[in-house]
């Protein structure tokens, strides 16, 4: 079984925000994979499927970005999921909008939903996907950037990019993490 958690904020307001880019993934892995309708549980909106041979969970943490923590931790101890078989999909300043990178683990490198996450699991032993919304304007600007939407010009770019995230989150699932950082990180940094 696989837990894929798509970081963002709840609320219309968000929907179209950098920030929420990890919920757009979850709900592209969502319709891939036919997965029934989303239902409230542990604060999150979650969503089951079965496409991929097990049975994969996506969830929507559902209490603000900054307390995404305590929804994926009870959701791993009620599906019983090990850290190796939880990702987490989020934004990243750091990268360049268009990119996308696959790490099995590491620092929550300045992203407070995911700091809460490491929080709440007790390591930094799970996977991570990070999409780029980058490049990062100064660091008193970054809340403001992340909140907004992304430009007109960015759009078609940040749709490809979501794509491209779900398609490595699948291999993630069929693959295993070394395959999918192999087919996808080197290909998202050409």
């Amino acid at each position: 079984m696989k837990l894929i958690v798509g970081l963002g904020n709840p609320g219309p307001r968000y929907a179209a925000t950098r920030h929420n880019v990890g919920w757009r993934v979850a709900e592209e892995l969502a319709r891939r994979a036919g997965a029934r309708a989303w239902k409230e549980k542990f604060e999150a909106a979650v969503a089951e499927s079965r496409r991929y041979d097990q049975k994969v969970v996506l969830a929507r943490p559902l209490t603000f970005m900054n307390e995404s923590g305590r929804s994926v931790r009870h959701l791993m101890d009620f599906w019983k999921v090990e850290p190796e078989d939880l990702l987490v999909v989020l934004d990243c300043l750091a990268i360049d909008i268009g990119r996308i990178r696959l790490r099995p683990e590491g620092s929550d490198g300045g992203h407070k939903g995911l700091a809460s996450v490491i929080a709440h699991v007790g390591h930094e032993r799970f996977a991570r996907l990070r999409v780029g919304v980058g490049p990062a304007p100064l660091p008193e600007a970054h809340a403001d950037f992340v909140l907004a939407p992304f430009a007109e010009e960015e759009q078609p770019i940040i749709r490809e990019a979501i794509l491209w995230a779900a398609d490595a989150a699948e291999c993630w699932i069929v693959n295993g993490p070394d395959e999918a950082m192999n087919r996808f990180n080197r290909a998202s940094e050409t």
